[in-house]
């Protein structure tokens, strides 16, 4: 499956992650709370989710350093970044928003849980154009790729 551009850097799969945001904050503020039962439980973890989430979107954004963008499409002056975090997994930013999308959900809303899937899907589709580019741009990016089995979050397929 060919996975689209969508604008010449990727600029529509930053406005679709936008809208997503915008509905998961919508839907955790507007939409109905949990139920009563095991509150504490799903309080903590969702806390300790979003957390865990902050950690790694730090983690992903402080290796990246100048070659951080919201694009799929690198920048000129971007370079491949293998160590720190980006040891563990290839897109640490993107599961660092979806842990924190999830922890999000789970502290304020059910309904929040729609949009965050939704998010999960798109930076599966992302990532995948991304890396696209990442393959042509970087010459051991391949190799990379084989070594760091773990696209978002570490742990996880």
């Amino acid at each position: 499956m060919r996975i689209p551009a969508l604008g010449p850097r990727g600029e529509g799969w930053v406005l679709a992650q936008s809208a997503l945001f915008v509905g998961i904050a919508a839907s955790a503020i507007a939409g109905p709370g949990w139920p009563a039962s095991a509150t504490s439980v799903r309080l903590v973890a969702g806390i300790a989710i979003g957390v865990a989430g902050v950690v790694l979107f730090v983690a992903g954004a402080a290796g990246l350093g100048h070659s951080l963008s919201p694009y799929p499409r690198p920048s000129r002056d971007a370079t491949l970044r293998t160590g720190g975090v980006y040891r563990l997994v290839r897109h640490p930013i993107y599961g660092g928003v979806i842990l924190i999308a999830l922890g999000s959900s789970l502290v304020w809303s059910p309904l929040a849980l729609l949009p965050t899937a939704l998010l999960l899907v798109l930076f599966e589709l992302k990532s995948r154009r991304e890396e696209s580019m990442l393959l042509e741009r970087f010459s051991g990016y391949e190799t990379y790729r084989r070594r760091v089995r773990w696209r978002f979050v570490p742990g996880l397929h």
